[in-house]
């Protein structure tokens, strides 16, 4: 089945993205891709959902109903790849084209600001634990990790949208520190309590508090792929 998969959305994501590289860094990768919808519905079919290719550059991409199912929970690396750069990819036809800018136009329906709070702050959760265990002896990456998503879900509740150049907003320069290697663990501690509780206020007061998932142009463009690529 695997040469029947369509990608139709491949981005950047990572510290290229952020803005944070070195020389040394690799480039990540995320996409989306679409199963044949015979492919699903026939006896014993399924949906391969998510494509991992670890190595030199790590390249990971989900099946599209898997991808949205998962924008609408708010997880954040899904919500990255809608905002994130695109990378250089095979030439598309014009109608991927066209579907990969549709899919890339739902942001702003798929996410809901209870999700968000709760799936950002599980996020930095789990970036906290791998920093005070030095997972992969690699503390400062985990350090930047756990600060980048805190600092983008409160934008996301006062905006409505986050930036993916964290390295242009006024955190940036905190990030890249922490990235360096170049603090105390009590100081990436308060920045980052100081920043759950600046999300914690804009769930309450912020301007999208009372933001909703709208499903149904989801689904109506779901079911479209589902239609055009039978």
């Amino acid at each position: 089945m695997e040469n029947k998969l369509t990608q139709i959305l491949k981005v950047i994501v990572g510290s290229v993205a952020h803005g944070l590289s070195t020389p040394e860094s690799d480039i990540d990768y995320r996409g989306v891709f679409v199963v044949p919808t015979q492919e699903i519905l026939r006896i014993g079919g399924h949906t391969n959902e998510t494509r991992w290719i670890e190595g030199k550059e790590d390249d990971t991409s989900w099946e599209i109903g898997k991808f949205l199912l998962m924008a609408t929970k708010c997880n954040p690396t899904v919500l990255e790849t809608f905002l994130a750069p695109t990378a250089p990819f095979p030439v598309l036809s014009l109608s991927e084209l066209q579907l990969a800018t549709e899919l890339r136009n739902l942001f702003p329906y798929v996410w809901n600001a209870n999700d968000v709070k709760n799936a950002f702050i599980g996020y930095g959760v789990n970036q906290r634990k791998k920093f005070f265990d030095n997972k992969d002896n690699r503390a400062p990456k985990y350090a930047a990790a756990y600060t980048r998503v805190l600092y983008n879900a409160r934008e996301l509740l006062e905006t409505g949208t986050f930036t993916i150049r964290i390295a242009d907003t006024e955190i940036g320069d905190t990030i890249r520190k922490f990235k360096d290697g170049k603090y105390t663990p009590g100081e990436v501690i308060q920045v980052c309590w100081d920043l759950e509780t600046k999300v914690l206020q804009a769930f309450k007061s912020g301007k999208y508090k009372d933001k909703e998932t709208d499903i149904e142009p989801v689904n109506k463009f779901l079911l479209k792929v589902r239609k055009d690529f039978w």
